[in-house]
């Protein structure tokens, strides 16, 4: 018996359903990677973010995301090489779906009991998106942009319902602007985090802050 088609289990119902103690046998997520890339380029020298934007409220299955993954990665890493691109994966199936198996043999009926006990056993992962929530992001050169808009176009298309692709006014994966970033670096208020940066923070012991 194949997969379900993910048009079963697309739509948002019910609570959400997570792994735990009670809720045992779960099978793992089909995705294996969150961050690919050159993940130690600092945050100047991969300043352009872009994002894929979803348009909807659904449930995406984490073969899907796995699917997006790969398509994005193939063109990022011909066309800009490993060192020009940083991508995120920036949701997590976590929520689980159930099955309740149906048997289709001959003389099937004598052995089912319809609905009968028809709370149904784990089956897979799903990440449930809302409306304007960032799926992936990928921080480039100024160069590659085009380049990276045209991975998360191919990648959306393993997606159910619409996305939108969406350059940043964000520096790299950081939450300064490049106004604010430019004027921070000018008042030497950056404090460097490898492949993050934030404003310096006005608390804590004058040494710190007057250094």
């Amino acid at each position: 018996m194949g997969r379900r088609p993910g048009r079963c289990y697309r739509i948002c119902n019910g609570k959400p359903f997570p792994k735990s103690r009670y809720n045992r046998g779960v099978p793992d997520p089909k995705i294996r990677s969150y961050d690919i890339g050159h993940k130690r380029a600092g945050y100047e020298e991969l300043p352009i973010c872009i994002n894929l934007v979803s348009k909807e409220l659904e449930q995406i299955s984490s073969e899907a995301l796995e699917a997006a993954r790969v398509a994005a990665n193939k063109i990022l890493i011909t066309k800009c090489k490993k060192e020009g691109y940083h991508m995120r994966m920036r949701v997590h199936p976590w929520h689980v779906l159930r099955i309740n198996k149906m048997l289709s043999c001959a003389g099937a009926d004598r052995l089912q009991t319809g609905m009968r006990g028809a709370y149904g056993k784990p089956y897979g992962k799903v990440a449930r998106v809302k409306i304007d929530q960032i799926l992936m992001s990928v921080r480039v050169k100024e160069e590659n942009i085009e380049h990276a808009k045209e991975a998360f176009r191919r990648a959306s298309m393993k997606f159910p319902g619409r996305q939108k692709v969406v350059v940043s006014r964000k520096m790299g994966f950081s939450y300064l602007t490049h106004q604010q970033y430019l004027q921070a670096k000018k008042e030497g208020q950056i404090q460097p985090d490898g492949a993050f940066c934030r404003i310096k923070s006005k608390r804590g012991p004058l040494s710190k802050i007057l250094k």
